[in-house]
C-alpha cells in the first residue's frame, strides 16, 4: 500500500495537468481572436495618436518623449504580437492536419501561456494612449529663422548689404537704420542679412530675431511676437499688462546677444518701452531697421544710416528681364530693344520694374509691347498691377506726412515734367501763392516753413536733391518718375477723375476737343513745345486755381483767361515766345500770383491793376520790357512781394517813381529790384521801409560813380554788381549814416543775411573786403573783373574777426572766379570751408595757391573743384597731402 499511494498521487497530478493543458489548448483559438481584438483596437489608438502628433509637427512642433516611446513600444508591441499569433496559427494548423506528438503538444501549451500576458500589456498600452493630454511641445527656437526671398535674383543691393554686415563686428554701431523711397528694396536688403546668419559659420550672437512693425505700431502685437521668438512660457505672459511683457522680454535678452531686425517702421519706436535692453556698455547685441523715413533714423538714435538707391540702368534691366522671363524675350527679336525702353522707364525703382515687368510677361508680340509701352508713358495707372500693386503701395509714404498741407506740396510737385530740376525758391513761391502756407502771415516765415517740408519731403524719400546747373546758386529738388505718376494718380483722386491735374509736356497743338476735357481741371501745366489752337470760343475753367505755362508760346487764344473764376495762380515764366500779355488776365479777381520770369513781353496791360488780390508780382529777367504804367504797382493793394531782377539798364522805367510806388504799399515786405543810378539808390536808403524790404538788390550799369554806399544793417539776402566800370570801393554806411571805411568795417555792421554776391564786369574794384562782414554769405561770384588781386586781405591785426564767433566764409557753398587776370589770393591764411560744396576757377592765372592746409579739416560736403588743367598743375601746396586730399575732386574743363 505504501508503493501505491504515491503511484496513484502522481497519477493524479499527471492528470490534472494534463487537463490544464487540455483546456488550455481548446481554448486558445478564442483567445487568440480576443488577442487580435485588442491588438485593433490598440492600433486605432497609435493612428489617433500618431494623427495628433503629425498635425502638431506640422505646426513646426516635436513629439514629447513620453509620446514617442509610447509609439515606439506599440510598434514593438505589434511585431511580438503578430509573431505570435503566426507561430500558434502555425502550431494549431499541425494539429489540425494530425500531426500530433508530446513536442507539438508542449509547444502550443507554452504560446498559450503567453496570450493572457500579451492581452495584458495590449491592454496597458491602449489606456496609456488613450489618455495623452499634449502628444507634442513647441520646438526649441533655431537662433536664426531663414526668411524667403519671394523675388529672385537679388539685384543691386550688395553695397549696402556689405556696409550693414561691416558694422556687425564694430562695438561702435549699436543700431542701425536703412532708410529707402517704397519699393526700392530694403525689405530684401534685411531679408538677406536676416539669412546670411544661417551660414554655420557665422555663430557670433545667440539668436536673431525678426520682427515687422509696418503702421500703425502695435507695440502688443509687437511684444508678443518677440516673447514667442525666445520660448517664453505663454504663463508667464499672456493676459499681462505692457510692462510685465517688458520685463519678461528684458530679463531674456539680458542674458543673451542678439539681433534684433525690424522691418517698416514708419515712427521712431520706444525700445525701452518694448523691453529692449539699452545697447552699450559692453553689450554687443545689433539692432536693425528699415523705414522709409530718415526722420525715423534720427529718432532711433541709429549710429549708421544706410540709404537704398534704385538700382543703375544695368542692374535694373538685368532684374527686370529676369521677371519678364526668356521665353517672351525671345519671343520675337525687337521686343528685346522694347524691354530695355520699358525698363527705363521705371527710372531703377525696382517694385515697379517687377510689376510691370508681370504686366508685360504675356505679351509675345512687339506690337502688345509697343501698346504697353505707350500705356505706360501715356496713362501708366492703366497698365495691370500698378495701381494695387505699385501705386498703393507707394502711397503709404503719402498717408504717412503729417497734414494735409505737406500732402498739397507733395502732389504740386507732379505738376512738373519728368526728370525736371525744379527750383526749391520757384516752388516755395508757388505754395505759398497757392496758401498753402497761408497759416504764416509774414513772407519770410512761410518761405522757411516751406524749406522745412522740402527737408521732410526729402527725408522721407518723396523728393530727392537735384543738380543745381553751373553758374546757378540755391538748391533744386527731383521727383522719382514713378513717384510723380503715383502723386498724379492721387491728386485725380486714384484715377477716378482724369482731368482733375493735367500736365502736358513737349505734346504739340492741342486741339480745342482736348481743351474742352479740362473744364474740371484744378491744376493744368503746360511745358516745352506745347500750344492752344485757336478756339472757336472762349473754354471754361471754372475750378481752375493753377496754370502753368511754360510752353514756348507766343500768344494764348482768345477769351483763353476769360472763363477762371477762382484761379490764385498763373505762371508763365521761361516761356522765351510770349510777347503779348492778354488784357482779360486784368480780370482774374482771385488771383494771387503772377510769374512773368523770362518772357519777351513788352508792355503789362494797364488792366493789371485790377487785381486787388495779388501777392506776388514776379517780373524777372525780362530784357525787352520797356515801362510799366503810372499807379499800376501801387494799385495792387494786397501786394507782398515784388521782384524785378534785371541785366538791363533800360532808361525808359522810372526808377524812382517805382520805388514811390512800392513805398505806398501796405502789405510789401519783400522786393528785389535793379537799380542803375545813385538817385535811385538813396532814394531806396532814404525809407527804412524800403530798406527793410529790401531782399535783392540788383546795381547795373552805374555810370560816373567810383563808390558806393550800403547800409547796415541790412535786410539784403542777395546783391549783384554788374558792369560798373568806374566803381573803386564799397563803403557800409551805418544806418545812423556815419560812413565806415571800407577795408575792414565795424563787426557790428554786419550783413547777416546776405546769401548771394555776383560782381561781373567791375573792372577798378580792386577787393572786397567788406564782405567779411557777410558771416552766412553762401555764393561768392566775381567774374572778368581786370584788377582785382585778394578776394579779402588778411588783416588779423586789425581785429576784424567777426564777434559772432563766426570765421571768414564759414557758409560759402560755391566760389566761381572767372576771368581775373590779377588775382592772387582768396584769402591770406588758410580757411577750414566747412560748408563748400563746389569751387570754380577759369581764366586766373596768377592764382597759386588755394586757401587749404593740412591743420584744417576740409568740407565733408565738397563735390567738385572745376578748372583748367594747366592751372592745377601749376598750383602750389603748403603739404601735399592738401594736394593728395583734393585732387579727387578736380575736374577739368
Amino acid at each position: 500500500m505504501d508503493f501505491v499511494s504515491p503511484v496513484l498521487d502522481v497519477a493524479s497530478r499527471i492528470c490534472n495537468c494534463v487537463g490544464d493543458r487540455a483546456d488550455h489548448l481548446r481554448r486558445l483559438p478564442q483567445k487568440l481572436n480576443s488577442l487580435r481584438a485588442a491588438m485593433e483596437k490598440l492600433n486605432n489608438v497609435y493612428k489617433d495618436v500618431k494623427e495628433r502628433v503629425e498635425r502638431e509637427e506640422n505646426l513646426e512642433k516635436k513629439r514629447t518623449n513620453v509620446v514617442g516611446g509610447w509609439m515606439e513600444r506599440v510598434e514593438a508591441m505589434e511585431k511580438e504580437v503578430n509573431e505570435l499569433l503566426d507561430r500558434c496559427d502555425e502550431k494549431i494548423q499541425k494539429k489540425c492536419l494530425g500531426i500530433y506528438c508530446s513536442k507539438n503538444c508542449r509547444a502550443i501549451y507554452k504560446l498559450a501561456k503567453m496570450v493572457p500576458e500579451k492581452m495584458d500589456a495590449v491592454a496597458e498600452l491602449q489606456s496609456e494612449g488613450s489618455n495623452f493630454q499634449e502628444v507634442a511641445v513647441p520646438l526649441p527656437s533655431p537662433h536664426v529663422i531663414e526668411r524667403p526671398l519671394e523675388e529672385k535674383p537679388v539685384v543691386g543691393l550688395d553695397s549696402p548689404f556689405r556696409e550693414v554686415w561691416r558694422y556687425r563686428q564694430d562695438k561702435q554701431v549699436g543700431t542701425i537704420g536703412i532708410y529707402g523711397m517704397g519699393g526700392v528694396g530694403k525689405t530684401t536688403l534685411l531679408k538677406k542679412i536676416n539669412n546670411k546668419f544661417l551660414q554655420s559659420s557665422i555663430k557670433a550672437f545667440d539668436i536673431v530675431i525678426w520682427v515687422v512693425v509696418s503702421r500703425p505700431t502695435n507695440l502688443e502685437r509687437l511684444q508678443e511676437t518677440i516673447l514667442d521668438r525666445l520660448d517664453i512660457p505663454d504663463d508667464r505672459w499672456k493676459g499681462r499688462e505692457e510692462e510685465r511683457k517688458a520685463q519678461e522680454i528684458r530679463r531674456v535678452l539680458k542674458t543673451k546677444k542678439f539681433v534684433l531686425l525690424l522691418d517698416d517702421i514708419w515712427e521712431p519706436l520706444d525700445l525701452l518701452r518694448v523691453g529692449i535692453p539699452p545697447l552699450g556698455d559692453g553689450n554687443e547685441s545689433k539692432i536693425v531697421f528699415t523705414t522709409r523715413s530718415q526722420d525715423v533714423c534720427r529718432g532711433m538714435s541709429a549710429q549708421k544710416s544706410i540709404k537704398v538707391e534704385c538700382l543703375e540702368e544695368k542692374e535694373a534691366l538685368s532684374l527686370f528681364q529676369a521677371k519678364v522671363g526668356e521665353d517672351t524675350l525671345n519671343s520675337h527679336p525687337d521686343i528685346q530693344k522694347l524691354a530695355e525702353m520699358v525698363a527705363k522707364e521705371c527710372k531703377g525703382l525696382p517694385l515697379a520694374l517687377i510689376v510691370i515687368a508681370r504686366a508685360m510677361a504675356s505679351g509675345k508680340t512687339p506690337e502688345e509691347w509697343e501698346r504697353n509701352l505707350q500705356k505706360l508713358r501715356m496713362h501708366p495707372k492703366d497698365v495691370a498691377g500698378t495701381e494695387n500693386d505699385l501705386f498703393s503701395v507707394l502711397a503709404f509714404s503719402y498717408d504717412s506726412l503729417p497734414n494735409e498741407a505737406t500732402k498739397s506740396c507733395f502732389l504740386y510737385c507732379s505738376l512738373f515734367p519728368e526728370d525736371y530740376e525744379i527750383p526749391s525758391e520757384h516752388l516755395i513761391q508757388l505754395w505759398i501763392g497757392e496758401g498753402f502756407l497761408d497759416e504764416y502771415d509774414d513772407i519770410q516765415e512761410a518761405r522757411n516753413q516751406g524749406g522745412e517740408i522740402i527737408q521732410m519731403l526729402k527725408r522721407a524719400c518723396l523728393l530727392e536733391a537735384g543738380t543745381t546747373p553751373f553758374f546757378e546758386e540755391g538748391e533744386y529738388l527731383k521727383m522719382h518718375d514713378v513717384l510723380r505718376d503715383m502723386a498724379l494718380w492721387l491728386a485725380c483722386e486714384k484715377g477716378k477723375k482724369k482731368n482733375k491735374f493735367v500736365v502736358k509736356d513737349g505734346v504739340g497743338v492741342i486741339r480745342t476737343q482736348e481743351v474742352e476735357k479740362w473744364k474740371d481741371a484744378q491744376r493744368i501745366s503746360l511745358w516745352n513745345e506745347t500750344k492752344i489752337e485757336e478756339l472757336r470760343e472762349p473754354p471754361q475753367f471754372p475750378n481752375t486755381e493753377t496754370l502753368i505755362g511754360c510752353s514756348m508760346m507766343s500768344t494764348f487764344p482768345s477769351g483763353f483767361f476769360t472763363n477762371m473764376s477762382v484761379i490764385r495762380v498763373l505762371d508763365l515764366s521761361n516761356n522765351e515766345t510770349l510777347k503779348l500779355l492778354p488784357a482779360e488776365i486784368g480780370n482774374l479777381a482771385t488771383l494771387q500770383y503772377l510769374n512773368l520770369t523770362r518772357t519777351r513781353i513788352i508792355h503789362l496791360p494797364i488792366q493789371l491793376k485790377n487785381l486787388k488780390k495779388l501777392r506776388f508780382l514776379i517780373l524777372d529777367w525780362i530784357f525787352p520790357l520797356a515801362s510799366l504804367a503810372n499807379q499800376m504797382v501801387s494799385s495792387l493793394s494786397s501786394l507782398q512781394l515784388f521782384s524785378m531782377k534785371s541785366l538791363s539798364s533800360d532808361p525808359r522805367i522810372n526808377e524812382i517813381m517805382l520805388l514811390e510806388e512800392l513805398e505806398q504799399l501796405e502789405h510789401i515786405n519783400d522786393i528785389s529790384i535793379r537799380l542803375t543810378n545813385i538817385q535811385s539808390i538813396q532814394r531806396l536808403f532814404e525809407s527804412h521801409k524800403l530798406t527793410r524790404s529790401t531782399k535783392s538788390l540788383n546795381l547795373v550799369q552805374f555810370k560816373g560813380v567810383n563808390q558806393v554806399q550800403l547800409l547796415s544793417p541790412s535786410c539784403i539776402k542777395e546783391l549783384m554788381l554788374l558792369m560798373c566800370d568806374e566803381l573803386e570801393e564799397v563803403k557800409i554806411i551805418h544806418f545812423e549814416k556815419q560812413v565806415v571805411p571800407s577795408k575792414f568795417p565795424n563787426p557790428q555792421c554786419c550783413f547777416n543775411h546776405l546769401l548771394s554776391v555776383q560782381i561781373h564786369i567791375c573792372n577798378k574794384l580792386l577787393n572786397l573786403n567788406w564782405l567779411i562782414h557777410a558771416p552766412k554769405l553762401q555764393s561768392l561770384h566775381i567774374t572778368r573783373s581786370e584788377i582785382i588781386e585778394k578776394v579779402i586781405e588778411d588783416e588779423r591785426s586789425d581785429g576784424s574777426e567777426i564777434e559772432s564767433g563766426l570765421s571768414v566764409f564759414s557758409r560759402l557753398i560755391y566760389l566761381t572766379l572767372i576771368g581775373l587776370p590779377k588775382l592772387e589770393s582768396i584769402y591770406g591764411r588758410a580757411l577750414p570751408f566747412p560748408s563748400l560744396r563746389g569751387i570754380f576757377v577759369f581764366g586766373c592765372p596768377r592764382l597759386q595757391k588755394l586757401p587749404f592746409d593740412s591743420n584744417i579739416c576740409m568740407s565733408k560736403q565738397l563735390e567738385k573743384i572745376m578748372g583748367e588743367q594747366e592751372w592745377w598743375h601749376g598750383l602750389e601746396w603748403e603739404d601735399q597731402t592738401v594736394m593728395h586730399n583734393l585732387t579727387p575732386y578736380f575736374q577739368p574743363r
